[in-house]
């Protein structure tokens, strides 16, 4: 009886670590989730320099420069392009639940043949330099897609057109990895457009639906929490001609008539408990304040303010000197948009606190502009001494890192898609033709600066949750 009670107790250890062991070995078998260096600290920032005039006087003795993140246009190869694998896709049970107070500069401007019957944008034409003496030291004409592309990057989706709604989705997926709530959309009035492209306000609707069709169901009930996440659209006002209080009047009252019931129509709960649409307007400065004022306080001739289009104006923010402008015209908060650390006053990591000191000060909303780099190069030779380089990541991080040191009330990120200026998370590719060598994110995989964003807007929304009430700011 006892030989039988210990060949029972032998065999029911040798089964239990049977178990362990298998257990184990799955273990191990799990994926490793992608991991990156500590971002720099703010003390390494590179050193700032004070800029005098926007476009016209540039920083030539910025650290963080790097020339060589130009593109090669003597290589004898051939063309050469490497597509990414599915390992680049992030986990479902990774992600977190979007984050409506980081925001993400989108532009809807690109178009190819196959949906516009031609190229748009990729086409871009090189710059000249404002002194015709300088113009003639570099290249001239405009870019010849597919293979030249006015970037230094190449999107992993190609020649894409804005129009092409698998594109959209596929923004849309990208977006909602990365954790961002809201989008911030590149818009022109109908019947006008920038110089380089066509009108896209009917992207509009279809642009709303895909944000709320793709809601992350599927997401949610991986996370457990068996809801339903929304992204929210929001307006980027472009500088269209002869901008002014009139007509803005009656394009704000356009767009609420228009998409304002739209679901996924984004709306900023504000200190009072009331949720107002927001809209970022792009070089806010050309305009007068005065004319800013006609429309934006209580008292103008053409004032918005206590109507059914009233709502949050955020102004751009690029000398010091502004920020008092600013606050004349009757804006409600601050944007600083260029990812170029030291390239403006508003750019300038140093000054944050100050600015955020300043709109405490005024009751004004302050949204630092975060990028993962810059390189405009491809239709602005004559401008590398501007380029930021990303430093496999860094740059992006310590923007990241700088902007929530200052307890901002929203974050907003240049950009997702600005391929011209460099400034994109979308997911790039390597490529090489017989005339260039694109830059790509080795040696991480494409979805590099949606991974980092995902992280950083984890490490906010904490943050942001432990000074929210001292601020008495919005918390969901």
């Amino acid at each position: 009886m006892a030989k039988f009670r210990r060949r029972t107790c032998i065999i029911l250890s040798l089964f239990i670590l049977f178990i362990f062991s298998l257990m184990m070995g799955l273990k191990m078998l799990r994926p490793n989730k992608a991991t990156f260096g500590d971002p720099f600290g703010l003390e390494l920032l590179p050193v700032l320099h004070q800029q005098t005039r926007l476009g016209k006087s540039f920083d030539s003795q910025n650290n963080d420069k790097i020339n060589s993140e130009t593109n090669n246009k003597n290589l004898k190869s051939v063309e050469i392009t490497m597509k990414p694998s599915k390992a680049s896709e992030p986990y479902l049970e990774e992600l977190q639940p979007l984050n409506y107070y980081l925001h993400v500069f989108y532009y809807s401007w690109y178009g190819n043949p196959q949906f516009d019957g031609k190229y748009i944008h990729w086409n871009h034409p090189i710059l000249k330099h404002w002194d015709p003496r300088l113009t003639k030291n570099y290249p001239q004409g405009k870019h010849s897609p597919p293979d030249d592309i006015g970037s230094s990057f190449y999107p992993e989706l190609g020649i894409y057109s804005s129009r092409d709604p698998s594109v959209i989705e596929t923004h849309m997926k990208q977006m909602y990895s990365a954790s961002i709530g809201v989008l911030a959309l590149s818009w022109y009035p109908p019947g006008t457009n920038d110089e380089n492209g066509e009108n896209t306000d009917d992207l509009v609707p279809t642009i709303l639906d895909k944000a709320h069709k793709y809601n992350l169901k599927e997401f949610s009930e991986l996370l457990g929490s068996g809801g339903v996440f929304l992204p929210q659209v929001t307006f980027h006002i472009e500088p269209y001609s002869n901008r002014d209080d009139q007509n803005m009047y009656k394009n704000v009252k356009y767009i609420i008539d228009k998409y304002g019931n739209h679901p996924a129509f984004y709306r900023y709960k504000t200190k009072t408990g009331t949720a107002l649409p927001m809209f970022y307007i792009y070089d806010s400065y050309i305009t007068k304040p005065e004319k800013w004022a006609n429309l934006l306080t209580t008292t103008g001739s053409q004032s918005i303010r206590n109507s059914p289009y009233d709502a949050l104006f955020i102004a751009l923010l690029v000398e010091s000197k502004h920020r008092y402008d600013i606050l004349q015209a009757g804006f409600d908060g601050i944007y600083t948009y260029f990812a170029t650390n030291g390239f403006t006053y508003g750019s300038s990591y140093e000054n944050w606190a100050r600015i955020k000191s300043f709109c405490d000060q005024f009751n004004l909303l302050f949204i630092p502009s975060v990028g993962p780099g810059y390189i405009d190069t491809s239709i602005r030779p004559w401008n590398a001494q501007n380029t930021r380089n990303r430093i496999s990541g860094k740059y992006y991080e310590t923007a990241l890192g700088a902007a929530l040191h200052a307890h901002p009330s929203v974050i907003s990120i240049t950009s997702f898609n600005e391929w011209h200026e460099g400034t994109q998370i979308e997911k790039a590719i390597p490529k090489r033709t017989s005339s260039t060598v694109y830059l790509d994110y080795r040696p991480h995989k494409p979805s590099l600066y949606l991974e980092l964003t995902r992280r950083w807007s984890e490490k906010y929304s904490k943050e942001r949750a432990t000074y929210a009430l001292d601020q008495k700011l919005p918390v969901s």
